[in-house]
């Protein structure tokens, strides 16, 4: 189920004297939340603290002056607020102080930062962490425009899923016209500058990173426009995108107006948070069990706008197709040998019931549902035809909460079965046939003729085929391994894909040599895509467990919750 606009009655959120305190690791602030009852049935019926906010009410319903765990406001108690008549508002005032351990904020120390200067703080309320620095109905379901109005000491600048509207020295205001679902919600605060990029672009970062960024982003503008040439008119006025330290537990976060980007030299996360402008941003998921309708619309959306960069029309299909074999080979991975074909987890629509969205997150939504999408074009006659090109636009425009039905398509096993997808579209291989020969060569025991030449035409794309291919196969034996990462140039390259998976090979050959580079990529590396695999490669390693638990440890408090609370199960740390 897909949601669009404003789908229950929560009008406006305003966020006033909202303050930002870098000492004390918290934010305090007044939320004015609008409601609009819609019928008969409708009423405000409890609100829930997370015993990290202070509240208090106006309007005629309750008043409070301390901290509460939960208030019910039920027309059957004489002491609370008449029921009202359909259509009339009703504003709920509360006033808020955030606990340092919200599981929304990360509070950087100086030393974690680029400049080791100043703290810095930002956010992370997907899937269901907005309940932790501010009073809402945190669901996807439930969408709100919002205005702020954010306090910090002078020099730090606020950032907001928002427009900024203005700002001094310490203060700045926001407003954001498109309904939102709380998860886009986000905040972050550092002693930043930006660089414009485009007409309706700029690029946030420290001043160490700044000129790096507005380069490697330079393209965004160019990205945007082939975005909408697919999708239909960009609805967000701008389009800024944010660089964070690398402890951000994530490649990328669509947040409209402001792109968080975990890892600067990863350019093409980007088209994938654009895309989420319209899939995930403009049409929602109704709950964490629909996560496929964001991420499986995102990624294979994301490979078409890709092709559609490729001026030759062969070579885009080409480049289409073998990105989608490198998601079929992160899938995989993720059914086969990470949760296993039977589990629950590995259904497109999975059921949640007792179980947090954090706990569920996977490649599933995002590869399968891609790959679900891919068999629907087939089935629609391909990426060309009239009708699959209407489906898109109707899907976006005003079908939005549904996806259109086809006869010929079992629904229930694509959606309900777990494991691996029932068909395989029929991908152009081309591009993987020189990766299988230096395969080949590889298994072959042919180690002395390993040279640089055998992958000197290779696309990055291709070098990482060729490494996850070793991945997933049996390990190699160290003296093969150290052969191949110095012929390769593999065991030296900067690119975070390749560097992440040539470490996850080295693990699995038990290459004493790696430990210290493997230590020192989890904890530099926020990304939970590169990070938990590695972790649990170290933790299959038993010489190596305690030692990789102690790292762990030792390194928690710098970590986002949502990092390290997955990484605990990882590693079986009681959670």
């Amino acid at each position: 189920m897909a949601v669009i606009g404003k789908l229950f009655s929560r009008d406006n959120f305003r966020l006033s004297a909202v303050k930002h305190n870098i000492v004390k690791y918290s934010n305090t602030g007044i939320i004015s939340i609008v409601n609009k009852r819609n019928g008969d049935n409708n009423y405000i019926k409890e609100i829930r603290a997370k015993n990290n906010w202070q509240s208090f009410t106006k309007r005629k319903l309750y008043t409070y002056n301390r901290n509460i765990e939960a208030m019910a406001l039920s027309p059957l108690d004489p002491s609370s607020y008449s029921r009202p008549d359909s259509g009339l508002k009703v504003k709920l005032r509360i006033k808020y102080k955030t606990s340092p351990s919200a599981t929304a904020l990360q509070w950087l120390e100086p030393k974690q930062t680029s400049g080791k200067k100043y703290p810095y703080m930002f956010s992370q309320c997907q899937p269901i962490h907005a309940r932790s620095i501010m009073p809402c109905q945190d669901s996807p379901a439930v969408k709100f425009t919002y205005t702020a109005e954010v306090s910090a000491p002078e020099n730090f600048s606020v950032l907001m899923s928002a427009i900024r509207d203005g700002s001094n020295n310490t203060k700045t205001t926001f407003r954001q016209p498109v309904p939102i679902p709380s998860y886009l919600l986000a905040i972050a605060v550092g002693v930043l500058e930006s660089r414009e990029l485009g007409p309706r672009s700029h690029v946030w970062a420290e001043k160490e990173e700044i000129e790096r960024s507005a380069w490697e982003f330079a393209d965004t503008e160019k990205y945007l426009q082939a975005a909408e040439a697919l999708c239909g008119p960009y609805q967000w006025t701008q389009y800024d995108l944010l660089v964070l330290p690398p402890s951000f537990p994530y490649g990328g976060m669509e947040n409209p107006c402001l792109t968080f980007a975990g890892d600067r030299s990863q350019a093409d996360v980007i088209v994938h948070e654009i895309m989420h402008s319209w899939t995930g941003n403009l049409v929602t998921n109704r709950n964490f069990e629909h996560f496929w309708l964001n991420e499986g619309f995102t990624v294979f959306l994301e490979r078409k706008v890709g092709a559609s960069l490729i001026s030759d029309k062969d070579e885009a299909r080409k480049s289409r197709d073998f990105n989608s074999l490198l998601g079929l080979q992160e899938l995989t991975e993720t059914i086969m040998s990470n949760l296993g074909p039977t589990n629950p987890l590995t259904e497109l629509v999975p059921d949640l019931t007792n179980t947090h969205p954090d706990d569920s997150f996977s490649r599933v939504p995002y590869e399968k549902g891609s790959l679900f999408l891919r068999y629907l074009e087939d089935t629609l006659g391909g990426a060309d035809t009239d009708q699959f090109k209407s489906f898109l636009f109707e899907y976006f425009k005003d079908s939005a909460d549904q996806t259109k039905a086809l006869n010929d398509v079992d629904w229930a096993t694509w959606l309900h079965k777990p494991g691996m997808p029932p068909v395989i579209p029929e991908y152009d291989t081309s591009m993987t046939k020189a990766v299988k020969n230096v395969l080949l060569k590889i298994n072959l025991n042919d180690t002395a003729s390993l040279d640089y030449n055998d992958v000197i035409s290779f696309s990055p794309h291709q070098m990482i085929n060729l490494l996850q291919h070793l991945v997933d196969q049996d390990a190699l034996p160290l003296d093969k391994l150290r052969t191949l990462g110095e012929a390769y140039r593999v065991s030296t390259s900067k690119n975070t894909e390749i560097a992440y998976r040539w470490l996850r090979i080295c693990i699995r050959s038990r290459d004493e040599n790696k430990l210290n580079d493997s230590f020192a990529f989890v904890n530099q590396q926020g990304r939970m895509k590169y990070v938990r695999p590695i972790y649990r490669d170290l933790y299959a390693w038993e010489d190596v467990r305690e030692r990789t638990i102690e790292n762990f440890l030792r390194n928690e408090p710098y970590m986002m919750h949502v990092s390290a609370y997955t990484i605990r199960k990882d590693l079986h740390i009681d959670v």
